[in-house]
């Protein structure tokens, strides 16, 4: 696989918006040896793998919205495990080719017009580029300090360490905010969740719904409003230091703040970027022929379900195939 001359199109990222953009080629006869996906983890998918709760169900509806699949792939409402499992078969069954621990280290365009690729020290000849990374993958931080003693009480996810029977704070108004409270509750947690606003503004309906029961049946501590001035480390614990002058002492923080566009990465490779994320087309190419960015990338801050990532693929292999392939959608 490696030892290609050229593919047709190199894929960065096999979450599943990479995914997606892969089976939509394969579907639109690419020849699935001219597909290349490079992942830098271990494993497909892995910023679900390891930002999703285990009972996370992952809603076919965003943010209350009905999103209406127009490409070759479609999720339903399902479970985390049923996800991976629904992208590991489109993966299996189209024949995708997935070079995994290969982070992208550099691009090149030479002067044919083509993209050299390196990776992992391999680098690989496309026509096309399709960029599929994620924001989750580099977690926002606070603005203040997290000191050294604390870090152990601190973390970005609900899967490096099993939290049972633990008192927690969960600090963010997102989605993600909501799914990590009521996956620690399950657990038999003491959960308080802090947000610096009094509206919950960012989550979908269904998650501020069992934010909202959670609250009412006193299973969730919600303390909106709330700003955090600074963390110390106290007996084996953190304490948590408000503006407001209120000191709680916890077992462990869990940050749900979002994620962050991979700026450097992006500029680094000449892709414009303005407050509202990297300027593409209206079929998601930026101004760089023939390199396509897609799922989270573009969003926008407002983020986007996995189908709207499965759509947007669709829609940029329609111009992949129009302007650089031969191949008909």
């Amino acid at each position: 696989m490696g030892n290609r001359s050229l593919y047709d199109l190199i894929v960065i990222g096999a979450g599943p918006a990479g995914i997606s953009l892969a089976v939509e080629a394969i579907k639109a006869n690419v020849c699935p040896d001219n597909v290349l996906v490079l992942e830098k983890f271990e494993d497909h998918s892995w910023s679900i793998r390891k930002f999703y709760p285990e009972d996370k169900l992952v809603t076919a509806n965003y943010k209350g919205k009905d999103v209406q699949c127009f490409g070759n792939m479609c999720l339903l409402d399902s479970s985390k495990d049923e996800t991976l499992d629904y992208l590991t078969n489109a993966i299996n069954e189209n024949k995708v080719n997935v070079l995994y621990n290969h982070p992208v280290s550099e691009i090149k365009k030479l002067k044919n017009g083509q993209y050299t690729v390196c990776a992992n020290d391999e680098c690989f000849v496309t026509k096309t580029i399709g960029i599929a990374i994620g924001v989750l993958g580099k977690p926002n931080r606070p603005s203040y300090p997290i000191p050294a003693d604390v870090s152990p009480n601190v973390f970005f996810d609900v899967t490096t360490k099993k939290f049972i029977d633990k008192n927690i704070l969960v600090v963010g108004g997102g989605d993600s905010a909501s799914e990590y409270s009521q996956y620690l509750i399950s657990l038999g947690n003491k959960v308080s969740l802090s947000y610096r606003r009094e509206e919950f503004t960012r989550m979908n309906d269904i998650n501020l719904r069992y934010l909202e029961e959670l609250e009412r049946t006193q299973k969730l501590n919600v303390m909106r409003s709330t700003d955090i001035e600074s963390l110390e480390s106290k007996d084996s614990s953190v304490q948590v230091n408000f503006k407001d002058n209120q000191a709680i002492i916890y077992d462990a923080i869990i940050y749900a703040l979002g994620g962050t566009t991979p700026k450097n990465f992006l500029e680094g490779i000449g892709i414009n970027m303005t407050k509202e994320g990297p300027e593409v087309s209206d079929f998601f190419e930026s101004k760089h022929e023939g390199i396509f960015l897609l799922g989270d990338l573009t969003a926008g801050k407002g983020g986007g379900s996995i189908n709207v990532a499965f759509n947007s693929s669709h829609k940029a292999i329609r111009e992949v195939c129009n302007m650089y392939l031969d191949c008909k959608i």
